[in-house]
């Protein structure tokens, strides 16, 4: 049976699940409508939605939901790509800099748009007195818990940051590798962690709203997001070639000071609620 190209097959007496899917949805001559661009587009518009619902219940200008989108927005494609280019490929892109700028061959890196989103609502909050830079933070990771769930889905659409190879009934075949063994969907490990970490933050959120400690969603996001991130790791194929032979990748080491800012941050929440 197929369905967007997926089947299901009988090989080595186990059921794998055959991924085949189209990355694009449809093309006009040169023109072409992804899922993954689909999918991370969606994920600014409901943020939108959600972002602008909290704001609201908090009394915030409407001109505020505006202004912190458009700093999330370009903090997350820059940094996505910067980080991208000069954690993974930094000799590569160096040696031809204008290649930084072709982000339609691919290329973006979540630790590279946590440093990004940082930078970006550090200058926000200035501008803003009555919204701290841990306030900001608190309530934007939300929505970028839900976007991350979006992202990763796209990945999984593009047949991109594979898993290692597995022998497990839920493995996948990605077809489009010329492959004709399963891995871990490592792109699916990763969405549902992190759709259900969007309930998880909003569900804390909604407890206490105005009066949640400063930097407790913010840190939790931080541990659990780079905490998981980190462990996934060993279950994903290492990205580029110089990670071969590491006993941390480039993904882990980059995960570590986020956790420890994460639980610093939580223990500072904790102490200042009580």
């Amino acid at each position: 049976m197929h369905i967007l190209g997926i089947s299901t097959n009988h090989i080595n007496m186990l059921n794998f699940i055959s991924w085949n899917v189209d990355p694009e949805i449809f093309s006009i001559g040169p023109f072409s409508i992804r899922w993954y661009g689909l999918l991370f587009a969606l994920g600014f518009i409901i943020g939108l939605q959600i972002i602008s619902k909290i704001f609201k219940d908090e009394g915030k200008p409407k001109k505020d939901v505006d202004s912190v989108t458009i700093y999330m927005l370009l903090s997350t494609i820059i940094g996505a790509r910067l980080g991208h280019c000069l954690f993974y490929e930094p000799s590569y892109y160096l040696q031809d800099p204008i290649k930084l700028l072709y982000i339609w061959e691919g290329g973006l890196a979540s630790h590279g748009a946590a440093v990004g989103i940082l930078i970006g609502l550090y200058l926000y909050s200035r501008k803003k007195p009555d919204q701290s830079y841990l306030w900001t933070f608190d309530r934007v990771v939300i929505v970028v818990a839900l976007a991350g769930c979006l992202i990763r889905f796209g990945n999984l659409m593009n047949s991109e940051i594979v898993g290692i190879p597995t022998d497990l009934p839920w493995g996948f075949i990605f077809v489009r590798l010329g492959e004709d063994f399963a891995r871990h969907p490592a792109q699916l490990y990763e969405s549902i962690s992190c759709l259900l970490l969007f309930f998880l933050l909003y569900y804390i959120y909604n407890k206490a709203k105005a009066k949640t400690p400063q930097g407790k969603i913010f840190g939790l996001f931080l541990i659990m997001i780079f905490g998981l991130r980190f462990f996934y790791e060993f279950l994903k194929e290492n990205q580029v070639e110089f990670e071969e032979g590491m006993v941390l990748n480039m993904g882990q080491i980059l995960s570590i000071p986020l956790v420890i800012i994460g639980v610093i941050l939580l223990i500072r929440s904790y102490k200042n609620g009580k």
